[in-house]
């Protein structure tokens, strides 16, 4: 079903072919009424291109360079244009937004991280659906891999490759886990949850995690609990920064975007805990069975 979102995608291999790309998408964003500036989330070197090409025109556009705007995992990806949209969007969401993703030297080395990122890229058809946005998604050719290339085809409705983004996220979904080390520590005791808490908190600080991210790490796990139903089991493992929890429960999840919707305030109901838990943690990987599901969450 057609959305007002759109969501397209353009590739370079060198800097002229980044401005053939990028100049009449703001320039069509300059001449779209009820709109505000547009806005280019690019690498320093690309926004300074586009100083040099638009000349005075600049400052009538944004300019954001994209590891200030990519600075974590997906879900910050997700509330970081929701909370750009939801400040600076004009009526419905409108508003164009010139996209690169930060490659070189950070996503696409990592295939998890680049699993990822497809994820956000496939989520946000969905996400941003009911918005009035048309962003761009710039590929530059020279740092993100061929086999990078071609899954975010998948995830742009303007290619011939697209799929369904349920489909893109089932496909990762399907992608088991590997197991908990053998020295996995079990929680035991007490199951409420102050005492659960603590719990993790000694863990996590004994493993080397400072005070304020032990603190976090114990918060994000407390809030995917309340949200996720009774916990059957929970292990620990890990050493910081890279701290691992992994929470069975007797109740699938069963929604790709669970943990990504954006709350409509900062005081989060209790159903809402995966979207602060997914904002705390570099990854939450989910993994339904036809008995509840495993959720595991690794701080960094």
């Amino acid at each position: 079903m057609p959305t007002p979102f759109t969501h397209r995608m353009t590739t370079y291999g060198a800097d002229d072919e980044f401005l053939t790309a990028a100049l009449p998408f703001l320039t069509e964003a300059l001449s779209t009424p009820d709109e505000p500036p547009p806005v280019a989330i690019a690498a320093p070197d690309k926004l300074d291109l586009l100083r040099e090409a638009l000349g005075n025109d600049i400052k009538h556009i944004a300019l954001i360079p994209s590891t200030d705007w990519y600075t974590g995992s997906a879900a910050n990806a997700v509330a970081q244009s929701a909370d750009y949209l939801a400040t600076h969007a004009g009526p419905g969401g409108r508003a164009h937004l010139l996209m690169e993703p930060v490659w070189n030297g950070r996503a696409g080395r990592d295939p998890r991280e680049t699993a990822e990122w497809i994820r956000y890229e496939a989520l946000a058809n969905l996400l941003f659906a009911p918005f009035a946005t048309t962003a761009l998604c710039a590929y530059d050719t020279r740092t993100a891999p061929p086999t990078v290339i071609e899954a975010a085809r998948r995830t742009h409705p303007d290619t011939d490759a697209y799929e369904d983004p349920a489909r893109i996220t089932a496909e990762l979904d399907a992608v088991p886990l590997p197991p908990p080390p053998p020295d996995a520590h079990p929680l035991t005791g007490p199951t409420t949850t102050a005492a659960t808490a603590t719990a993790v908190r000694q863990w996590a600080r004994a493993r080397g995690l400072p005070v304020a991210d032990a603190e976090l790490f114990t918060e994000a796990i407390t809030a995917a609990s309340s949200t996720l139903g009774p916990v059957t089991d929970a292990l620990l493992w890990g050493e910081a920064p890279s701290c691992v929890c992994e929470l069975r429960t007797t109740r699938r999840v069963d929604d790709p975007l669970a943990g990504f919707v954006p709350p409509p305030t900062a005081e989060l109901d209790p159903d809402q805990g995966l979207w602060f838990t997914r904002q705390v943690c570099a990854y939450v990987d989910i993994r339904d069975h036809p008995t509840g599901a495993t959720v595991r969450l690794q701080y960094a």
